[in-house]
């Protein structure tokens, strides 16, 4: 079982279609840690930590997003496992 850190950043029409919420329920349906959050430019950051295969379903459903955002481009950074609890939106 492989542990991996994605750090993530959305663009399109992702705040104030509840993304984040959206993306809480999914990562807790998967068993993922983490956190997301909006930025001030207008798109969403998160970060998803867990089996390699669960982050990468929750990266998957970020390029769809909930019904109403429209995702145009989604950035992916690897990074080391920090040990994430829980997933959280923040800010």
């Amino acid at each position: 079982m492989e542990i991996v850190r994605a750090h993530l950043k959305i663009y399109g029409r992702v705040q104030g279609v509840g993304f984040r919420w959206s993306m809480q329920r999914e990562a807790k349906k998967l068993g993922v840690n983490g956190w997301v959050r909006n930025l001030p430019n207008g798109s969403v950051e998160a970060v998803i930590e867990g089996e390699k295969e669960r982050v990468e379903a929750l990266i998957g459903w970020a390029h769809q997003g909930p019904a109403w955002a429209r995702v145009t481009r989604v950035e992916i950074s690897w990074k080391p496992p920090k040990g994430e609890r829980g997933f959280r939106v923040v800010g």
